[in-house]
């Protein structure tokens, strides 16, 4: 009897997926979206334009690193980021969604980090190329466990923070955001289909900064989690 497998002519990759807090349960990964410049004070450290809109990037779902995880140094970089962020994920979705409609899609929150080969962010900048170079490598998004809606609410504001060997970097509010959830996913919307198993990183506030193989990086969102992963040799 043929199977399912047999229908590919290699074996299928596994699904990406997020841990669900205090379960055994996943939330499977379809797609992650990141948010650009949505934290003044980040803005400003990056020496971007403070009134323009953010806008969104993609990384691939099996970058997704677990709590308590390692991330490999990645090649061709000596200046990777950290950026702590709130991650949104969506139990279901649509194109054009009303912001006012926007958090019926909520399925939970986490705790994330946008790694960022910066180099090679900025040299594509600087030449109008893509940046998937600089943030959609291999592990670049560290994921903490996944809290439901229906258990904690929507955090609109709360100590969003991040350090490195027992010494804070980043320290900011969630009511700091220039666009909230709603709008974020409300503004995404416009652009692509949303559906159940979008993940979003929602930006990060200042103080992002390097970090090299040996570092513990630990961060925490209020009321929403946790997430630990340390920085691993080159492979």
């Amino acid at each position: 009897m043929n199977t399912q497998a047999d229908r590919y002519v290699i074996p299928p990759p596994p699904q990406a997926a997020i841990a669900v807090a205090a379960t055994s349960r996943l939330f499977p990964v379809r797609r992650i979206w990141c948010v650009g410049r949505n934290y003044i004070e980040h803005i400003r450290e990056m020496g971007q334009d403070e009134r323009a809109p953010p806008f969104f990037f993609a990384k691939p779902a099996d970058a997704i690193v677990p709590d308590g995880g390692t991330v490999p140094y990645p090649p061709l970089t000596k200046d990777m980021h950290h950026e702590v962020e709130l991650v949104v994920a969506l139990k279901g979705g649509g194109l054009r969604i009303k912001p006012e409609r926007a958090l019926d899609f909520v399925y939970g929150y986490a705790v994330g980090i946008d790694l960022t080969r910066r180099d090679l962010q900025i040299a594509s900048r600087e030449v109008k190329r893509p940046w998937e170079i600089g943030k959609a490598f291999d592990a670049s998004a560290p994921c903490g466990p996944l809290r439901p809606a229906s258990e904690i609410g929507h955090p609109s504001k709360g100590r969003i923070r991040l350090s490195v060997n027992g010494e804070v970097r980043q320290d900011g509010d969630l009511n700091q955001m220039i666009w909230n959830v709603p709008d974020t996913i409300a503004k995404l919307s416009e652009q692509v289909a949303l559906a159940a198993g979008d993940i979003i990183m929602t930006g990060t506030p200042s103080g992002v900064a390097a970090t090299v193989p040996g570092d513990r990086i630990e961060c925490e969102v209020d009321g929403v989690g946790k997430l630990t992963v340390t920085i691993a040799p080159p492979l």
